[in-house]
């Protein structure tokens, strides 16, 4: 059984020891009040549309469909959800203090083959009562997602989980994130380089520096989320699972010649 009490051995690492995930561990999604959660529902399903949105012209279309909102709710929430406009800004190099930036080595690059160019990427994941997020990393030449986790919180654990369940299976040559601060964690970061895997990271409010993982996030809301307002955290858990496994192997992706991302990864 977990002990969240004992604080000689964390949490983290008693799930650990137990092959647990820490998400379906808590059964609890994040909280906001119900009038927030509605807000951020909005903003979520904006956003897929038009992900150059910022808090002003996020704020500004709400108000325009009714909703009394100030700008300092909208940002706040936007922020708690992790989205930000995509769209060039000045000083897009800046890092956050104490964590390296690596720089984009995917502009012009030709992507030939399964393996050469994973990504990674963080969603925010609406619920009834709450809300969770979601961490996924995909090959770009096939589409497929090698592994995917949730958590009720934006920590860096989730995200190192993620990436070491996937190097279980395989290993790029270039691994790509955004510059989020769980991808800049030195603990991801040293994962990748001992595994002499080369690190990529997009310019800041990029929008087309990792497309197709923008592209599966919206596959994902759209054709499973939306649709099925999981309740639960365990039911979400399982909902995911089987959505996944529908994606990656009976699916048929048009980029991809109607083949499913399974049949282009492991031809």
């Amino acid at each position: 059984m977990i002990e969240p009490e004992h604080a000689q051995i964390s949490v983290r690492r008693q799930c650990e020891l137990l092959g647990l995930n820490r998400s379906t561990l808590y059964y609890q999604a994040a909280g906001e009040s119900a009038y927030n959660l509605h807000l951020m529902r909005l903003i979520d399903e904006q956003y897929l549309r038009t992900p150059f949105y910022g808090w002003p012209r996020m704020t500004a279309t709400l108000q325009r469909q009714g909703y009394a909102v100030n700008s300092k709710r909208i940002r706040r929430l936007m922020q708690t959800m992790g989205l930000q406009a995509l769209y060039p800004k000045p000083k897009t190099s800046v890092a956050e203090t104490g964590h390296k930036i690596y720089p984009y080595l995917l502009r012009g690059l030709a992507i030939v083959r399964p393996n050469q160019v994973w990504s990674a990427d963080i969603t925010y994941i609406p619920m009834p009562q709450g809300f969770m997020y979601l961490v996924a990393i995909m090959d770009w030449f096939s589409r497929y997602v090698l592994a995917w986790q949730l958590s009720n919180t934006l920590d860096g654990y989730f995200c190192l989980d993620v990436l070491q369940q996937a190097l279980h299976q395989e290993q790029p040559e270039i691994f790509n994130t955004d510059q989020g601060a769980q991808f800049t964690a030195l603990d991801f970061t040293d994962c990748l380089e001992k595994a002499k895997i080369r690190i990529s990271m997009d310019g800041r409010g990029r929008a087309l520096d990792n497309i197709f993982i923008e592209r599966l996030w919206r596959s994902v809301k759209y054709e499973d989320i939306y649709l099925k307002d999981y309740a639960t955290v365990p039911e979400l858990d399982a909902g995911l699972a089987d959505y996944f496994q529908l994606y990656n192997h009976e699916r048929p992706h048009q980029s991809l010649d109607y083949l499913t991302p399974a049949e282009v990864h492991f031809a």
